[in-house]
Parts: C-alpha cells; structure tokens; sequence
C-alpha cells in the first residue's frame, strides 16, 4: 500500500502531523499509553519512597549520591527535549532537513544521557558494591531509574528507526504523525526524570 501523501508548502494543513483520521488516532492512543505509565511510574515512585531507607547495614543515598553527574545528565534530557520541540517546529513548518538535524541532536543528547547513566551505575556497583540485590534500598533504585532508562533506551530505538527510514522519502501526511508521537514520548520521558531527579537525587542527598 503506498502512502504517498506529500506535503505541498502551499497546501500544507497547520499540523501535519493531525490532518488525518491516522494521525488524530495516534496522537489520541498515546496519551492512553502514557496514561498507563504514568500510573506505572507512580507506583515504582511509592515503592521507592518506601524503601529508600531499608539500606540493610550497605551503602544509603547520602552515600552515593553526588550532583555533578546527576546535573549534566538532567541537562542532557531536559536539551533533548528542547531540540524536539524545534524539530516539531520545523516539521510544522515543511522543513524536513532542519527537523532531522534538530532530530538528529535529539538523539546525541538522549545517548549522552544514557552513557552517563550506565557510567553512574557501573560506579555504584565497583566502588560501592551497591547492586540490586544489596538492599531493599537497592531493589527500588534500580527498578525504578534502570525503568526509566529502559525507557530511553526504546525512545532512541525508535527515533533512530525513524529518522533512518524516512531519510529519503522527506515529510508526509503518513509520517508526520509519527514523528510528532515521538516528540510526546520523550517529553514524557523528560517529565519523568524531573521527578526522579527531585524525589530520588536531591531528596536522598539532604535526607
């Protein structure tokens, strides 16, 4: 089946990405998806709130914890999610190079966030010998950031796919919706680790 609906600048709608039936539906089913993990989170955010001083004799937040690392990468992710909004700019505007350039450090951002991360776990584990089966404290930690980086991880997966098969069939009424979900998705993403930053971060090193 082709979906051959190219954007013309001087009969392009406002939004491309919600001119079609396919596009509304889209943008409709993933807010229920996100609904879903919002309560999702929510709840591996009440587990960690619970058990974050169940250390089991080992390694507590105040321990661990140091803002440098934890800065550069809410910097990171809160960036990306800046650089999204200008390529939605841009897409709304028909220009498909500027959006996958703003697309493109989109995705350098978020892989910078996961290094850091990866690089913060692997610290935890040499240095402090804090894994997930340490402490109950440990359990909820990993749990709750390490789904959170699972997240972004399928967040990149599927810009990079994006980005990768459409790099030559320009912007259309087809793919424009998928790149405005994305943007969504990770701005959740971004949501998200405001609050891991603030309840995990910051309120573990002050308690």
């Amino acid at each position: 089946m082709s979906h051959d609906h190219s954007l013309n600048p001087k009969t392009m709608p406002e939004d491309p990405s919600k001119a079609t039936m396919e596009g509304k539906h889209k943008f409709l089913g993933l807010w229920f998806f996100l609904g879903g993990e919002t309560v999702l989170f929510a709840c591996f955010f009440g587990t960690y709130l619970a058990l974050r001083n169940s250390t089991a004799g080992g390694p507590t937040s105040q321990d661990l914890f140091g803002l440098d690392l934890v800065f550069l990468m809410t910097v990171l992710l809160l960036t990306s999610s800046l650089t999204s909004v200008y390529a939605i700019y841009h897409m709304k505007n028909n220009d498909f190079k500027k959006m996958m350039l703003w697309l493109g450090i989109t995705a350098l951002l978020g892989i910078g966030f996961l290094a850091c991360e990866i690089y913060e776990f692997a610290h935890y584990i040499h240095d402090y010998g804090f894994t997930f089966r340490s402490s109950a404290f440990g359990s909820a930690f990993y749990t709750l950031v390490g789904f959170h980086g699972g997240h972004v991880i399928f967040g990149l997966s599927w810009l990079i796919t994006l980005m990768v098969r459409n790099a030559k069939r320009g912007l259309n009424l087809y793919n424009a919706p998928k790149f405005n979900t994305f943007a969504l998705y990770w701005h959740f993403i971004d949501v998200v680790w405001v609050f891991i930053f603030t309840v995990v971060y910051l309120m573990g090193m002050v308690s």
